[in-house]
């Protein structure tokens, strides 16, 4: 195999986490409703435990807990990947989060009770938030720096294929009529994957920079050497003195004054891009679809259109966002967020439904992939100093999860059963929120979000006042 050969297929191996990522993320679309018919009665159970409380006394909660669990683990996993990857090294540490996917997949499809269930997916979700700091540390480890940026976008790309894949799974499990085994299945099917990343990974080199950490220099410069790196040695004495230079830097407090800018702007950049709804939508895309109006069936069939939507723009955004600023991308994700929740919501309001809430749903999410989905950790990277970059990327990411789990907690509570009454209007209530915060997001971009987009790193720490 030649050496750029090697390279590509090892990035491509790595990227399969992040397709399992994106699929386990949002294979749950097509299996909620059943699980809510299943579990009604536990809901119940739990909810009279708590019945003088208000949010934990409702039957909602809890199916929101259970479609949250899987974040619940992702905040866990991705605030504490770090250390194993450290000590274990990056590509153990990938095929220990091959195994809790697989484990996960095998166990949300036989689970026996909510108990079993809840766990499996908690399971899942501390593979995902490992695979979304592992994945794409170890792509970047082992690309020379002239390909770094293509390869790690391999990975953004295949969580976004994941996603399609999952609803893809779904329309086409919905159509083999397995009756009540059907959400057992949609779970499943997610081992065979998780099984090939695990195998696959065996042909794959551990990373240049950590063997470097642990002195194992020749086999690193034989990875180097084998992924076709222009000049070894010259790379071997970069990570080492890289290597030095954090380890100089890692007692730098991170809370500090000076670093208040990038902070606040790399929190509210993560909590918008959660309050934008994304998340409610891949969870509950088959239930939004049906308060809409549509049949189960079409109902798969529409999320498989917005998948493929996500997909697309994913690859336009990838393909512009170096040409056009972080700024401009994020105003015109903003736009196009308020115009398609502001047009949902009035789509509920009016019960017209149907096509509309399909088109409305399919601009949003040609949105995100414009705006926050291509600017959010570029932007996060960009912002920090280098000695305070990966702490800085972990306070965006565990952001991002809260959030994310926040949003897929609250939506069943707020819109009830697809057939419910009032659903439509629950359903308006909604999508006028999640438009609300988007005028705030547009407002923060055009008043505080500074533009990075080719402004050398040393630059915007000066810019964010930064010395």
């Amino acid at each position: 195999m030649k050496a750029s050969g090697f390279l590509l297929r090892s990035a491509l191996v790595a990227a399969l986490g992040g397709l399992l990522f994106g699929f386990d993320t949002a294979v749950i679309s097509g299996a909620e409703q059943a699980l809510q018919q299943m579990f009604d009665a536990t809901y119940d159970s739990l909810a009279a435990g708590f019945e003088n409380i208000r949010f934990l006394g409702t039957p909602g909660f809890w199916h929101g807990c259970t479609t949250a669990s899987a974040l619940i683990g992702t905040i866990l996993g991705a605030w504490l990947a770090g250390k194993p990857s450290d000590v274990w090294g990056r590509k153990k540490t990938l095929s220990v989060l091959a195994i809790l996917y697989f484990v996960s997949a095998v166990g949300s499809a036989l689970a026996w009770d909510w108990w079993s269930f809840v766990i499996a997916r908690f399971v899942g979700g501390l593979a995902v938030g490992g695979s979304s700091v592992v994945g794409p540390v170890y792509i970047a480890e082992i690309s020379p720096a002239a390909s770094r940026g293509r390869l790690v976008a391999l990975f953004q790309f295949n969580i976004v294929f994941g996603i399609l894949l999952a609803f893809l799974s779904n329309y086409v499990i919905g159509k083999l009529n397995l009756g009540d085994a059907e959400w057992r299945w949609i779970f499943g099917v997610e081992a065979f994957p998780a099984a090939a990343f695990f195998l696959l990974l065996f042909a794959n080199p551990r990373s240049p920079r950590w063997l470097m950490t642990k002195g194992l220099v020749d086999e690193a410069r034989e990875v180097l050497r084998r992924i076709d790196a222009e000049n070894v040695e010259g790379e071997l004495a970069a990570i080492q003195d890289s290597i030095h230079l954090d380890r100089h830097h890692v007692r730098e407090p991170f809370f500090r004054k000076k670093y208040l800018r990038p902070i606040l702007l790399a929190f509210l950049i993560a909590m918008f891009n959660q309050l934008s709804g994304i998340n409610a939508l891949l969870y509950y895309s088959q239930r939004v679809f049906e308060m809409a109006g549509a049949s189960i069936s079409d109902a798969r069939l529409q999320s498989v259109i917005v998948g493929l939507t996500n997909l697309v723009f994913t690859m336009m955004a990838m393909a512009v966002i170096d040409h056009f600023g972080r700024k401009e991308l994020m105003i015109a994700g903003s736009l196009g967020y308020i115009l398609s929740l502001g047009t949902a919501a009035w789509a509920f309001h009016t019960e017209r439904g149907g096509y509309v809430v399909l088109v409305s749903f399919m601009v949003f999410i040609a949105s995100h992939a414009f705006g926050q989905g291509a600017v959010i950790w570029v932007f996060i990277s960009e912002i920090f100093p280098n000695r305070v970059r990966a702490r800085g990327q972990a306070l965006g990411s565990f952001t991002h999860w809260v959030m994310a789990a926040g949003i897929s907690w609250t939506f069943p509570m707020l819109v009830g059963k697809p057939d419910a009454p009032g659903a439509s209007q629950a359903g308006t209530k909604v999508f006028a929120f999640y438009a609300a915060m988007m005028v705030l997001q547009l407002v923060w971009v055009l008043v505080a979000m500074p533009e990075t987009k080719g402004v050398p790193l040393e630059q915007i720490q000066k810019k964010l006042g930064i010395e």
